[in-house]
């Protein structure tokens, strides 16, 4: 895009990560085929070359996965928690060696920037293991009561969006209250999971703690569905959390569903511009706005409007689109074909429905899945782009009059994951968040994340928690 300055590429090296042609399963602490021999191409978004063949999951690998990782499980809960700690100190550790090697990989496969994978993800992932590792021996102190037992085996599914962070999100708490661990992988994304398998086993952990299972949709229902898995953590669209719950209803299963979202950003007449500014632009265009959280509609106060939309303006045309390994880019690849078709199709349907849109003139690789910064104005709460999560980089502007009006247009959504205030008014904050239906609520900034801080939604958000104290009570038996 263009931009004030003229920067040289800086490419981060892909000598750094070495891909194998084929990855299998990750079962019983072993790579192995499919039962069935079948597997998977995984392309990097942004050229369309192809990293690596996968072994894919079938109903026969499942089992045999949730098998191991009950094997596992009686001598794993019976350590004591200090050496779990171990382990998990272990495996962090060894994610901040490789963490260079790990952005890469994860943008290579998944599309996002460099920055963003350097820079937040893998900090995150390393956060997570070290601050779980903390609880380990700590459970008897969480608030839970004396001796919380383990659930005993977790079957999780992650998607395609945040690959490694999800992965931490999950693994971490489950190792940490004894657990044992069968993960799918989106199928889009399934590298870094198969390279965390290899640090799991760099770091001694026992075989069948975690067992690493790429593959489709169906792989995904079979583990949910299988009887011996005791507690089912899913992340991702709203319509397949629906599904997992009614596939669980009437058994035992524990169950978390962290799934789609249409933030609302709130923008008061007393706020700071440029800094609501640069929350707006990571509120909604960080990841390419592949984000649950992502705050894809701004409310923007009437009589700062036009100021305040100049300005964002401006700040997007400043925005790199382009090669997710240059250091420089800002705006990275979407994930997937399938994705990108979403993305045109919702966005196209708001022009036709007669919001006004706008992109920052930028020109997009002739190869890989690419689109650019959308911005729509003239949006009313009736509009599909002010309803429909678009999981892209599109932001949908309304506009209000008063504190009651902002608060009524945020929580007008069957979602209710995340939300945030921009004004200098402590007390107008504190008002303003008591009343939003959202999970998360940030002031004054948008997108921070902390492995201390639960995170979770309301309505068809989901249910349950991650992260923080309260993301142990989901593994344990309380």
């Amino acid at each position: 895009m263009a931009s004030l300055f003229e920067y040289a590429p800086a490419p981060e090296s892909r000598s750094v990560v070495d891909i194998a042609p084929s990855y299998g399963l990750f079962i019983d602490g072993e790579f192995t085929d499919a039962a069935d021999g079948k597997v998977f191409k995984t392309v990097s978004p942004s050229s369309e070359e192809v990293l690596a063949e996968v072994a894919q999951a079938g109903a026969a690998d499942v089992d045999r996965a949730v098998k191991a990782a009950r094997r596992a499980f009686e001598k794993w809960s019976a350590l004591p928690g200090s050496e779990r700690a171990k382990y998990l100190f272990r495996i962090a550790r060894i994610i901040q060696e490789r963490s260079r090697e790990l952005a890469v990989l994860e943008t290579l496969d998944n599309g996002k920037p460099i920055k963003e994978t350097r820079d937040a993800d893998l900090p995150l992932v390393a956060a997570h293991f070290f601050y779980y590792a903390g609880w380990a021996d700590k459970l008897d102190h969480a608030g839970y009561g004396a001796n919380p037992r383990p659930l005993g085996v977790a079957g999780q599914v992650i998607p395609w969006n945040f690959p490694l962070l999800m992965l931490a999100w999950k693994i971490a708490p489950a190792l940490a209250t004894g657990n044992t661990v069968v993960l799918k992988p989106a199928e889009t994304t399934p590298l870094s999971a198969l390279f965390f398998a290899d640090i799991c086993r760099q770091a001694g952990l026992p075989k069948g703690v975690v067992n690493i299972i790429p593959g489709y949709g169906d792989a995904g229902a079979e583990l949910v569905a299988h009887p011996d898995v005791n507690k089912v953590a899913f992340t991702g669209s709203t319509a397949v959390g629906k599904a997992i719950a009614r596939q669980i209803a009437g058994t035992d299963k524990k169950v978390t569903l962290e799934l789609g979202g249409k933030g609302a950003n709130i923008v008061f007449d007393d706020a700071p511009i440029d800094q609501a500014v640069e929350g707006i632009v990571t509120g909604i265009f960080f990841n390419q706005g592949q984000v649950c959280c992502a705050g894809s509609r701004l409310l923007v106060q009437e009589s700062i409007h036009d100021e305040l939309l100049d300005s964002l303006k401006r700040r997007l045309s400043t925005l790199r689109l382009g090669d997710p390994l240059d250091k420089n880019t800002d705006i990275g690849a979407i994930n997937s074909a399938e994705q990108l078709a979403r993305i045109t199709a919702l966005a196209d349907t708001g022009e036709a429905e007669g919001a006004e849109r706008w992109s920052p003139a930028c020109e997009l690789p002739s190869s890989g899945y690419w689109f650019a910064p959308t911005l729509f104005t003239n949006v009313t709460q009736a509009h599909t782009v002010a309803r429909d999560e678009i999981f892209g980089p599109v932001l949908s502007v309304l506009t209000f009059r008063t504190p009651d009006e902002a608060v009524a247009k945020a929580n007008n959504s069957q979602y209710g994951l995340s939300a945030g205030i921009w004004t200098e008014k402590g007390s107008r904050i504190l008002a303003v968040a008591n009343k939003l239906r959202a999970g998360v609520v940030w002031a004054n900034t948008f997108n921070k994340f902390d492995p201390t801080s639960p995170f979770g939604g309301y309505k068809e958000s989901g249910f349950g928690r991650e992260g923080g104290r309260h993301g142990l009570e989901a593994y344990l038996d309380v």
